[in-house]
């Protein structure tokens, strides 16, 4: 056997046993008596591959997302999906478009639900990417706190100008910010000719999610970008009703 996949696995499975809390590095090196700096390696990368969250220094670790996608668990955010899902089907069915449920989870975008179109042509978009590229990403990123936003920037620095060339600095991030804050839409056109559009979630006033429609570029006119705007708008603010009194 390879003793670090064990290890991780180990680790998985203490953390797993009791879901809804956050362990603490020590806790977990001691029950598994194992070095702790070994343990601190092996979280780093379950961290990093999204199978644990980590919370902060002194919060400890929990579940990712990728440990309940291995069965697909919808306990990950489960009250958001189960409110959310019907409505986005019937968002899908009547635009024909791909409807996608995001977070943030580890400095990323990540999709947490997703309901695919009919339609021949479709744009299929990776579980999780770069929270800079994507329309949702970049809506979610409007609206966390100044603290939330700062320690992103730190971590991961500004956006490169192939991704997105007018918030490279940090005055053209918070003017790109600022602008999708007033407006409550996030839209981006990439390179291959993919246009994403997102808007809020919330619950109470706090966003806590972004409801988005991707799709090709030649499907997307002026008259059609409005009427996926509308009913973005229209989905999203029923499910923030639904979570507001969940």
């Amino acid at each position: 056997m390879v003793l670090v996949i064990v290890k991780a696995l180990d680790i998985l499975e203490l953390v797993a046993q009791d879901p809804g809390r956050a362990h603490s590095l020590t806790e977990i090196a001691e029950t598994l008596q194992m070095n702790q700096a070994t343990c601190v390696n092996i979280l780093k990368t379950l961290v990093d591959k999204n199978y644990l969250e980590h919370l902060g220094r002194k919060k400890g670790y929990r579940l990712g997302p990728m440990a309940y996608n291995l069965t697909n668990n919808l306990s990950y955010s489960q009250d958001l999906v189960l409110v959310a899902k019907d409505i986005m089907q019937d968002l899908t069915h009547r635009l024909n478009e791909t409807s996608i449920l995001g977070i943030i989870r580890n400095q990323k975008r990540f999709i947490v639900h997703l309901v695919n179109s009919d339609q021949d042509l479709q744009v299929r978009s990776r579980t999780e990417r770069n929270i800079y590229e994507t329309a949702s990403g970049r809506l979610l990123l409007a609206f966390i706190s100044g603290k939330e936003l700062e320690s992103l920037i730190n971590s991961i620095g500004y956006p490169t100008p192939d991704i997105w060339p007018n918030a490279t600095t940090p005055q053209g991030l918070d003017a790109e910010l600022a602008k999708i804050r007033v407006q409550e839409l996030s839209m981006t056109r990439s390179q291959t000719h993919i246009i994403g559009l997102a808007v809020p979630i919330r619950r109470q006033n706090l966003v806590i999610a972004s409801l988005s429609i991707f799709l090709p570029e030649i499907r997307c006119s002026a008259s059609r970008q409005k009427e996926i705007e509308l009913e973005l708008r229209s989905a999203a603010q029923l499910i923030s009703r639904r979570l507001s009194v969940s």
